[in-house]
């Protein structure tokens, strides 16, 4: 896996990426343009990214060579940063304020395209409405031992109290990432309360409401640090955020072969 992380984002390294991380397949919707693939979330059918074949004419470069691009969502604050960097474009046959065109001929690291892409799963969720979600998810959560003793508190006792973000609910599954110097994901645990009104303000951390963690599962300091992480397109863990599917997979499997 490092080994293809070294190395620039193509069509191939694209296309297994997003069947590990979400278990996308690539749809393959035009008989008139049998390159295009179209990659949509499994939940609500939205385009995340559509994988395309374009003559490098379109770039403005000579000849009629073809060459593979990924058209991905973007938020218009970072669109003007990303198209001053090698290998961005603007977007083609989308809207060019929420989506940018990506070379897929090396040019681009796998490591920031992978980021990108998982930025662009993440607008594709649905914003319409607000849902009441019933079902369970998974959240990867940042602890920073600097100013919480993770490890002594899971040792007196296996629930604690967390802060917590608004959309966690019962049932939801949460890794905690610990900082520097551990710069991994050491505990899984299961979220047994939420809601819990609760004032706290000490200059480095304020909470209003916090839930209650039980912890399920002691990982080993090394098997999921920051390459591991990496590996699924996540670059750093600043709050809460869904688990990718290929990450998630791995961290449950990790959790019941012990």
């Amino acid at each position: 896996m490092s080994e293809q992380k070294s190395c620039g984002g193509t069509r191939k390294s694209v296309c297994e990426f997003v069947e590990r991380a979400y278990g996308t397949v690539p749809e393959y919707l035009w008989a008139k343009f049998p390159q295009y693939a179209v990659l949509r979330r499994t939940d609500n059918k939205k385009w995340y990214a559509v994988i395309m074949n374009l003559p490098k004419s379109k770039f403005g470069s000579g000849g009629s060579e073809r060459i593979d691009v990924i058209a991905i969502k973007c938020v218009p604050a970072e669109r003007n940063i990303l198209l001053s960097l090698k290998g961005f474009m603007p977007a083609y046959h989308l809207n060019r304020e929420n989506w940018i065109t990506v070379l897929l001929d090396g040019t681009v690291d796998n490591e920031p395209l992978f980021a990108l892409i998982d930025k662009s799963y993440e607008l594709a969720k649905d914003k319409t409405r607000k849902q009441i979600r019933t079902e369970p998810t998974s959240w990867l959560v940042p602890a920073n031992p600097k100013y919480y003793d993770v490890e002594k508190a899971f040792a007196e006792n296996d629930v604690i109290i967390w802060k917590q973000s608004s959309s966690v609910i019962v049932g939801d599954t949460i890794y905690l990432y610990m900082a520097a110097p551990y710069s991994c994901v050491l505990y899984k645990c299961k979220a047994t309360e939420v809601n819990i009104p609760y004032e706290y303000s000490d200059g480095n951390l304020s909470m209003n409401k916090v839930m209650k963690i039980k912890r399920l599962y002691t990982y080993d300091e090394h098997a999921f640090d920051s390459a591991v992480l990496k590996e699924h397109g996540i670059i750093s863990v600043r709050g809460p955020r869904s688990v990718p599917y290929g990450l998630r997979c791995r961290l449950e499997k990790a959790s019941e072969n012990k």
